[in-house]
């Protein structure tokens, strides 16, 4: 019996105080799900709050987030997310974390978020993610005391993605600067290009255009 992937969506869906709405990015879950997916994976969603998490980047015009929000199982599972107090970190091979700007504000400081990875990656697990997603790997600490992303080549949304994008001073934090701080030997492309990594069973995607290699990278790492 293959083991479980966890994907982890954001429940918050605003951009600081700008008004702007956020949440999860649709085709940085739809392309990894496909991926998993069609490879007979089973997979579960946690969000901070549980529930119906809030949506961004909704474009059915593209025919993964078309064949992803029409699919009546994993539609309902991501509408009924989980609270992270009913995850069990043993039944999970894998744990990604979903972008969306929503991310920003309420994967880092989320103790029970991290000590989940922290225990899927301990069992030998990997621990992925892509975009803004990383924000949820700042915080998380090994056995050893030492953070998970310390001395391991990581990327995310870079700083330049984040100036384009005209949110440098609305995000909580630079996210390229945080996992830096923690040790991370951060790697990038230039503006929306297609940059994934692995190390050591973590795996990273800079932007939305990199969510089906994140995908395809879990999929290497877990056969």
């Amino acid at each position: 019996m293959k083991k479980k992937i966890l994907f982890v969506v954001t429940s918050h869906d605003k951009k600081g105080n700008t008004g702007e709405d956020t949440g999860y990015y649709l085709g940085e879950v739809s392309h990894p799900w496909e991926v998993l997916h069609k490879a007979g994976y089973e997979i579960d969603f946690v969000s901070p709050k549980g529930g119906t998490p809030p949506v961004d980047g909704f474009d059915l015009k593209d025919p993964v987030n078309k064949e992803f929000w029409e699919n009546k199982e994993y539609k309902n599972k991501i509408d009924h997310s989980l609270q992270p107090s009913q995850v069990k970190p043993d039944n999970y091979s894998a744990i990604f974390y979903a972008g969306g700007h929503g991310a920003m504000w309420d994967f880092a400081d989320n103790t029970e978020l991290a000590d989940i990875a922290s225990k899927i990656y301990e069992n030998g697990g990997i621990v992925a993610a892509v975009c803004h997603g990383p924000s949820g790997l700042v915080n998380i600490k090994l056995n050893n005391g030492k953070y998970l992303v310390d001395g391991k080549k990581i990327n995310a949304f870079t700083n330049e993605e984040e100036a384009e994008v005209k949110l440098t001073n609305v995000v909580p934090f630079l996210l390229e600067d945080k996992l830096k701080e923690r040790g991370a030997k951060f790697e990038k492309s230039g503006l929306w290009q297609n940059h994934v990594v692995t190390d050591q069973r973590v795996i990273t995607g800079q932007n939305p255009q990199s969510a089906k290699s994140v995908g395809e990278a879990i999929l290497k790492e877990l056969n």
